[in-house]
């Protein structure tokens, strides 16, 4: 049994049209350096934690454009997002703990 990428990317974009967040999944180019797409992901994650920031404080001072239900929702994907971040910067502690323990 092959085990390729397309049938994952598959999965998670119906899942996403499922979620209803309209964001189509794209994959990684595979001339994209590893460093390059870290950098994207990172800033991703602080995009959207600006944007939920944003919303809370335009919240906080009464704008009456910005919902509680949509400020709450930024902040649990930007919350998602960066303990995603979080977890994939432990497997990547773990995996340089591992090779330097190696014996040469």
């Amino acid at each position: 049994m092959e085990i390729g990428n397309n049938p994952l990317l598959m999965e998670m974009q119906g899942l996403s049209r499922e979620a209803g967040s309209g964001a189509e999944i794209k994959p990684v180019a595979p001339q994209q350096d590893f460093s390059t797409f870290l950098t994207d992901a990172i800033d991703h994650v602080n995009g959207l934690q600006m944007t939920a920031s944003d919303l809370a404080t335009r919240l906080e001072l009464g704008d009456t454009q910005v919902s509680l239900s949509d400020t709450m929702i930024a902040k649990e994907k930007a919350g998602v997002a960066f303990e995603a971040t979080v977890q994939v910067r432990n497997k990547l502690v773990e995996a340089y703990k591992e090779i330097m323990n190696m014996p040469v």
